[in-house]
């Protein structure tokens, strides 16, 4: 069936958690206003199951029941459409179609500091078992690290000859994730002409996949990817596919 409403307790009851943070006091007034809340919401009922005092702010956590359908056959995502390969197979094709290795800069742009995302997928060590890019033999991995302007991004992308570009953004923060990204590609697009542009790619946890062609950039890749994803996406977008 394509039609689902959420689970709860029990199948097709329709019972969600709720989690948000108000900027009163905690006291029973700010107690009714979470109610509120999640009644205007369509949670009804609506149990408060935890508040928090924060300060004068308070956290609240809500469980209650919704009446809303979803209709999985009008869900839009991003399907993965390269295959994913090995290692192995990464340096092959690159080192088959390329003849010269393959050239990656990464940083965290603007003042995003986090590089927790951007050292799992770069760095040798990996993540969750998986070596990251600078593992391959026929990748160039160039890591500026955080907080990095981008016209220092820019410039080293130049420098470097890269063919790909990796952007790691986690502060979400008045969609700052959103207005780096978009003066990111601003600036790739006013310095490089279309041919001579590396394949631009952002990542971070509050991206929506689909947005990739609203900001400029050429993918977006979200929580849990792994740098075996990356190497393969890059192959697939730069090298083609392994014979």
């Amino acid at each position: 069936m394509s039609i689902v409403r959420p689970y709860g307790d029990t199948t097709g009851d329709g019972m969600v958690q709720l989690s948000f943070t108000l900027p009163i006091p905690h006291d029973k007034r700010a107690e009714g206003a979470a109610i509120q809340l999640a009644n205007k919401m369509g949670m009804d009922p609506a149990l408060l199951v935890h508040a928090k005092p924060m300060g004068e702010l308070t956290f609240f956590v809500v469980y209650g029941k919704v009446s809303h359908l979803v209709d999985t056959d009008k869900v839009q995502v991003v399907e993965r459409d390269f295959p994913l390969l090995s290692a192995k197979e990464v340096n092959a094709t690159i080192k088959r179609t390329l003849r010269r290795r393959l050239n990656v800069v990464g940083a965290c742009i603007g003042t995003d500091a986090h590089t927790v995302g951007i050292d799992a997928i770069l760095n040798l060590k990996g993540i969750a078992g998986e070596k990251g890019l600078e593992y391959y033999s026929e990748l160039s991995v160039t890591n500026m690290g955080a907080q990095v302007s981008v016209p220092d991004l820019v410039e080293t992308a130049r420098e470097r000859k890269a063919d790909a570009v990796l952007v790691s953004q986690v502060v979400t923060q008045r969609d700052a994730h959103l207005q780096n990204t978009r003066a990111m590609s601003a600036a790739f697009r006013e310095a490089l002409p279309a041919g001579k542009r590396p394949l631009l790619i952002v990542g971070g946890p509050r991206f929506d996949e689909l947005m990739a062609a609203d900001l400029g950039v050429d993918r977006i890749f979200t929580r849990g990817t792994t740098p075996r994803e990356v190497a393969s996406y890059l192959v697939h977008a730069l090298a083609g596919s392994p014979s």
